[in-house]
């Protein structure tokens, strides 16, 4: 995986990153979105257009889905779709039903490749969105990390809680091997103490996954940083061995 440059992340003390309540409505993190939902609607065109889009080239992959609003779940009915799609790394079997991801319903409807539907009306890309965002506000940075990753031909499935976390295979890896990484994401302006943030990696860690994170940048894009440690005890300990050397 392609990542920017090495985040070191340091062990805790009593002085940590502020966790103070933001005023939301004139916050950069707000402003963020913003210009993150309008770049997502301007560059629908392009991203229809890409070519990193390997494993939706086929241009009879169209399936269809309902949508149940109320139980918040997207359901693949007829087997074909099914097959296509677990053959594409997408969706899950759950209680006897096919249901797909709500990151994956997105992706799939931004890449022209599934009808969404409900009782009443058909969803396209701007409705979905809307509709869904309404009971994650985090939606739209999960989102634009789970498009980047998918896009550059990763599976991406969800994580294991920390917030806005996704496991993350390597192509041709999905359902033969496990996750390599762990990519947290983070939206540009956001804060996170420095507790959280070590015990994140630290868990991470010790699941024997490379922990990696996904900051999201004011017009949208992705940026990686992968994490490593550094302690400061043992730091001191050799700048003073140095010292006596000199």
């Amino acid at each position: 995986m392609a990542v920017g440059s090495d985040l070191c992340v340091m062990p805790t003390t009593k002085t940590e990153v502020s966790e103070e309540k933001e005023d939301v409505s004139h916050s950069p993190i707000k402003d963020n979105i913003t210009n993150q939902m309008e770049n997502l609607t301007e560059g629908q065109k392009d991203f229809e257009k890409t070519d990193s889009l390997e494993n939706l080239t086929d241009s009879n992959f169209l399936v269809e889905a309902n949508y149940f609003g109320k139980e918040g779940k997207i359901v693949i009915q007829e087997q074909k779709y099914q097959d296509q799609l677990r053959n594409k790394g997408f969706g899950e079997n759950f209680n006897k039903e096919f249901l797909l991801s709500n990151l994956e319903a997105l992706f799939l409807l931004q890449s022209n490749k599934i009808r969404i539907l409900n009782k009443t009306e058909e969803f396209d890309f701007s409705s979905f969105m809307k509709t869904l965002i309404k009971k994650d506000k985090k939606l739209l940075t999960k989102y634009l990390v789970y498009r980047d990753l998918r896009s550059k031909g990763y599976v991406v499935k969800d994580g294991f809680g920390f917030g806005t976390d996704f496991r993350v295979y390597e192509r041709g890896e999905f359902n033969k091997k496990t996750s390599k990484y762990v990519a947290i994401g983070l939206n540009e302006g956001a804060t996170i103490s420095a507790t959280t943030f070590a015990n994140m990696i630290e868990e991470v860690e010790n699941m024997g996954k490379g922990a990696v994170i996904a900051v999201v940048e004011r017009r949208g894009e992705v940026i990686y940083y992968k994490t490593s440690k550094m302690n400061f005890s043992e730091n001191r300990k050799s700048k003073k061995r140095d010292n006596n050397d000199t």
